[in-house]
């Protein structure tokens, strides 16, 4: 194994550690939104049957790994390590989640780019032969997100039109290795960036000057431009950073708007369903890459995608400091061979 550093924020994995499976975990407004049919598991009942909103959480991110595991017909003890993180204080939605498993566990806190982050830790992990299989967890639910960092539902507060919707989901993904892809080929670890957005309810522009940061370098750093991908997708920017990405290109002179889309805009029908700018949250980008865009990848659609998470790195208590946004975005290269 030589070198696999590339630039100043990149690598590469030599060894090409693979997507084995995949789930993904929604609720009723994800059952209702375009991607339905590429849910593994949906629930109209938004409390998963749980007295509280937090334990639904957890049981989303449970019924996640559940649903991975099954199709590859794993027990909790094939498994060596579990990386999983959530939008709320100390994860707890994860570490409860994988608390009676018995398998490893690192916890994590990317906010939106937590499934990104969770990727390549464990691909650098399988790559590197410290374990043979990894898995990656990651969640958000409305309710929960509202509760911790906004107001309580029953306040009723009007949604200001640069406002997200917290998507109700969880997704997991198993990474192994074997002969058939898709394969973790590259990935580009993101700086944080905090361009002085105090708006919590604008997380698309808190979160945009971070994704162009993150893909600017991986390009520099590995040499390739956008046109080597089928699809670069940020998660989760919505309407609002979407447009801010593209405008921070074009004044670079380089266009990706023909590869380029978001998955806060792919979640949800932006014209039916009031979400105002579009998804966010830990299980936005994490259901639409795990069920949605892998699924196309195995029918043949893409070879090659450019997932970019990106997350808002605030706290309530920061907010309540009157504090500014700092964003972070990490990019995992991903392709149906090794390249």
């Amino acid at each position: 194994m030589g070198d696999l550093h590339r630039g100043r924020q990149s690598f590469v994995f030599d060894r090409h550690p693979a997507i084995l499976a995949t789930s993904a975990i929604g609720g009723k407004k994800e059952q209702e939104g375009p991607l339905t049919a590429y849910f593994d598991y949906t629930d109209l009942d938004t409390k998963f049957k749980q007295k509280t909103w937090e334990k639904a959480e957890s049981t989303m991110q449970a019924l996640a790994l559940e649903s991975a595991k099954k199709k590859l017909r794993l027990k909790d003890d094939d498994i060596d390590l579990l990386l999983a993180g959530d939008l709320l204080n100390q994860c707890i939605s994860s570490s409860y989640s994988v608390r009676d498993t018995g398998v490893p566990f690192l916890g994590l806190y990317g906010a939106c780019s937590t499934m990104a982050e969770g990727l390549c830790l464990a691909g650098m992990s399988v790559n590197g032969g410290y374990v043979r299989t990894a898995g990656v967890i990651s969640s958000s639910h409305f309710a929960s997100a509202e509760r911790q960092y906004r107001f309580p539902l029953g306040y009723g507060g009007q949604r200001t039109p640069t406002a997200q919707w917290t998507v109700t989901g969880a997704a997991c993904a198993l990474l192994g290795h074997r002969e058939k892809g898709p394969f973790l080929n590259a990935a580009t670890i993101g700086a944080v960036m905090d361009y002085g957005i105090k708006d919590a309810n604008n997380m698309g522009a808190a979160m945009a000057p971070a994704a162009y940061h993150t893909l600017r370098a991986h390009f520099d750093d590995l040499g390739l431009t956008p046109s080597d991908y089928d699809l670069i997708v940020t998660g989760d920017l919505g309407m609002v950073g979407k447009e801010i990405l593209l405008d921070l290109f074009r004044k670079d002179g380089i266009s990706i708007g023909g590869v380029y889309d978001d998955c806060g805009t792919m979640i949800f029908d932006l014209q039916k369903q009031d979400v105002h700018a579009g998804g966010s949250g830990c299980g936005c980008g994490s259901v639409v890459l795990c069920g949605y865009l892998l699924s196309l990848m195995k029918k043949g659609k893409y070879k090659n995608i450019l997932f970019c998470g990106t997350g808002a790195l605030h706290s309530p208590t920061s907010l309540q400091q009157s504090e500014s946004i700092p964003g972070v975005c990490h990019a995992v290269s991903i392709g149906m061979e090794r390249r």
